[in-house]
C-alpha cells in the first residue's frame, strides 16, 4: 500500500482530463524504461502468429465503454494499482544479478477494506482487493475518477529470472516490432526507383541518343536548326537565375542538413547512438550540424560565385543565420508556451544560452571559414557559353506550368518514404521505440536516388519544350516532398493522435514545420546538384557553333 488520498471534483476533474488527453507515465529504473507488453492476438488468417511490441511507459487511466466489462460508457477510470516486474540475469563473471528487464502492468481496482483505515502498514487496515494470496486482477471493479472520491494507490513486485544477458537488455524495446511492413516500405520504394530508372534509361539511351546523334549529324545540321529541342537553348540554359543570392543559400544549407543526415545514419547504423543514452541522438545532431557549417559555406560561396555575386560577406550571413535562424525562432517561441504551461519538458535558460555559444562561436565562424575557400575557388564551369539576350520561351503546355510540374514531382519521393514516416512518427510523438537504422539508411538511400532521377526527368521534358528556367525548378521539384509531408503529418494528427490543447496542436504544427522545412531542404539539393551534373553533360556532349 503506497497512500490513500480523497480528491475533490477538481482533482478529479484534472485527472479525467489527462486520463482523456491520453497521458502516460514514464518510469526509469537502472536505466531501463518502463514498457507495457501489447500482444496482438491471432488473427483467422494467422493462427500461430502472436506479436509482442514494448511501448514506452503505461496510461494514466482508460476510458470506459460498452465492450469492457465493469465499465460505463464514457467514463475515465485511473489505474491506481501497478504491477512491477522486475527481469535479473546471474553470469559466473558477474557478483550478484543484474537487471535486464523492468515491465509494469497498471490495474484500476476499486480497493476495499474493512475497519478504520489509521495507517500504511497494512495491519489496521488490510485491504480485502489486494493481499499476497489474492493479486489484483483485471476482473476487479475498476476505480473511477469522474468525481470526488477516495483512491487507495497500492503496487506489488515480481521477480523473473530472464536468460536476457545484461548486453542485450535493449533488444526486447528495440527489435520488438513487425519487421515485415518495414520490407513491404523498402519494396515499395524499391518499385518506385525501378520505375523511375526504367523511364530515365529510355531517356538517355533511346531520346537522348536519338537528339545528340541528330543534332551532330552534319548533313540534317539545317533541319535540326529548324526543329524545336534542348539544344535550341544552350545559348541560355546556363544563365543565372532570379534570386541567384537565395539559391546560393538554400544549397548551402541543403548540404550541411544532408552531411549532418548521413553522418548521423552512419553512427546510428553502427550503433553509437543507442537509445539506452537518453539525449545521445539530438546532441549528436546538433554537433554534427555545428560542425558542417563550415560545408554550407563552402557550398553557397561556390554557388554565389557561379552566379556572378559580388557580396560574398553578405552571402555567408545569409547561410550562417537564415536556416538556423528560423529554426530557432520557431524553437523560441514553442518553448515559451511550454513554460507557460509549467511543464517540466521546457528547455531551461542555460541550455538556450549554450546552444547560442554554438552557433555564434563554431558554427558562424566555420561558415565565414568555408565560405573564404569556397570564394577563393574557381567557379563552377559551363561547356557552353550564354548570349547576351535571353532566347523568348514559347508558350508551356498546361502540364509542363511551374506550380503542376513541381508538385507533381514532389509525388514520388515523398511516396518512397511514407511508410516508413509513419514508423518515424510514432516513435517521437506516440510511444513507440524506433531503432532499425538499417531500414532506415535504405530508405534514405532510396529517397536520394527518387530525388535524382524524378529531377532529371521533369528537366528533361521542360529543356525540350525549351524552357530554360531550370534552376529553380529543379530545387523545388524534389524540394515539394517536404510539402506533402507536412501536409501528411497534418493527417497522421488528426487520425492517430489525441489533443485536445491549443498548445499540444501548436506544439506539434511547429516542430513538424521544422521537419519539413529541413526535409525540403535537403531533398531540394539532391535535386538540383544530380540535374545540374545532367544538364553539363547532355550540353558538353553536342556540338554547338
Amino acid at each position: 500500500m503506497l497512500c490513500r488520498l480523497t480528491y475533490t471534483d477538481t482533482d478529479a476533474k484534472e485527472f479525467s482530463g489527462k486520463i482523456s488527453e491520453d497521458y502516460r507515465v514514464n518510469w526509469i529504473v537502472d536505466n531501463l524504461p518502463a514498457a507495457t507488453r501489447v500482444v496482438e492476438p491471432a488473427t483467422p488468417s494467422t493462427p500461430s502468429r502472436i506479436i509482442t511490441i514494448y511501448e514506452r511507459g503505461f496510461p494514466l487511466g482508460f476510458k470506459g465503454s460498452t465492450d469492457i466489462p465493469g465499465t460505463q460508457d464514457g467514463v475515465n477510470y485511473v489505474y491506481n494499482h501497478h504491477r512491477l516486474v522486475f527481469k535479473y540475469h546471474m553470469e559466473d563473471s558477474f557478483d550478484g544479478s543484474r537487471l535486464v528487464g523492468f515491465e509494469v502492468e497498471p490495474f484500476s481496482v476499486k480497493h476495499k477494506y474493512e475497519g478504520p483505515f489509521k495507517g500504511l502498514d497494512g495491519k489496521t487496515a488490510p485491504l480485502s482487493t489486494c493481499t499476497k494470496t489474492r493479486p489484483v486482477t483485471h476482473d476487479m471493479p475498476p476505480q473511477q475518477v469522474s468525481k470526488a472520491d477516495e483512491i487507495v494507490w497500492t503496487y506489488d513486485v515480481r521477480w523473473e529470472y530472464s536468460d536476457v544477458k545484461w548486453a542485450s537488455r535493449w533488444d526486447v524495446y528495440l527489435y520488438a516490432t513487425d519487421e515485415q511492413i518495414h520490407w513491404f516500405s523498402i519494396v515499395n520504394s524499391f518499385m518506385i526507383v525501378l520505375f523511375l530508372t526504367g523511364m530515365l534509361a529510355m531517356i538517355m539511351t533511346r531520346t537522348l541518343h536519338r537528339d545528340l546523334r541528330r543534332y551532330n549529324d552534319v548533313e540534317s545540321k539545317e533541319e535540326a536548326a529548324e526543329e524545336s529541342g534542348w539544344k535550341l537553348v544552350h545559348g541560355d540554359v546556363f544563365r543565372a537565375p532570379q534570386r541567384a543570392g537565395l539559391l546560393a543559400v538554400y544549397l548551402g544549407t541543403g548540404v550541411q542538413v544532408l552531411g549532418m543526415v548521413l553522418v548521423t545514419m552512419c553512427f546510428a547504423v553502427f550503433g553509437f547512438l543507442s537509445p539506452s543514452n537518453r539525449g545521445g541522438l539530438m546532441t549528436a545532431m546538433l554537433v554534427l550540424f555545428v560542425l558542417c557549417g563550415g560545408l554550407a559555406g563552402y557550398v553557397s560561396a561556390l554557388f554565389y560565385k557561379t552566379f556572378k555575386g559580388t557580396s560574398w560577406k553578405m552571402n555567408t550571413l545569409k547561410t550562417a543565420f537564415m536556416f538556423p535562424g528560423i529554426v530557432f525562432c520557431i524553437f523560441f517561441v514553442l518553448n515559451l508556451f511550454i513554460w507557460g504551461e509549467k511543464s517540466s519538458g521546457a528547455v531551461p535558460f542555460g541550455t538556450f544560452c549554450a546552444l547560442i555559444v554554438l552557433w555564434f562561436f563554431i558554427s558562424v565562424p566555420l561558415a565565414f571559414a568555408g565560405s573564404y575557400l569556397g570564394y577563393k575557388r574557381d567557379a563552377v564551369g559551363f561547356p557552353t557559353k550564354t548570349n547576351m539576350i535571353p532566347r523568348a520561351i514559347p508558350p508551356q503546355a498546361w502540364y509542363m506550368q511551374p506550380v503542376f510540374a513541381i508538385l507533381v514531382g514532389g509525388i514520388l519521393p515523398f511516396g518512397a518514404v511514407f511508410i516508413e514516416l509513419f514508423f518515424i512518427l510514432s516513435s517521437i510523438w506516440l510511444h513507440q521505440y524506433y531503432y532499425v537504422f538499417g531500414f532506415l539508411l535504405i530508405v534514405l538511400a532510396i529517397l536520394l536516388v527518387t530525388c535524382a532521377e524524378i529531377t532529371i526527368v521533369m528537366c528533361y521534358f521542360q529543356l525540350c519544350a525549351e524552357n530554360y528556367h531550370w534552376w529553380w525548378r529543379a530545387f523545388l521539384t524534389s524540394g515539394s516532398s517536404g510539402l506533402y509531408l507536412f501536409i501528411y503529418s497534418m493527417v497522421y494528427m488528426s487520425t492517430k493522435m489525441v489533443m485536445t490543447r491549443g498548445v499540444s496542436i501548436l506544439l506539434y504544427i511547429g516542430y513538424m514545420l521544422i521537419a519539413s522545412y529541413s526535409f525540403f531542404m535537403v531533398t531540394g539539393t539532391i535535386g538540383f546538384l544530380s540535374c545540374l551534373i545532367f544538364v553539363k553533360v547532355i550540353y558538353g556532349a553536342v556540338k554547338v557553333e
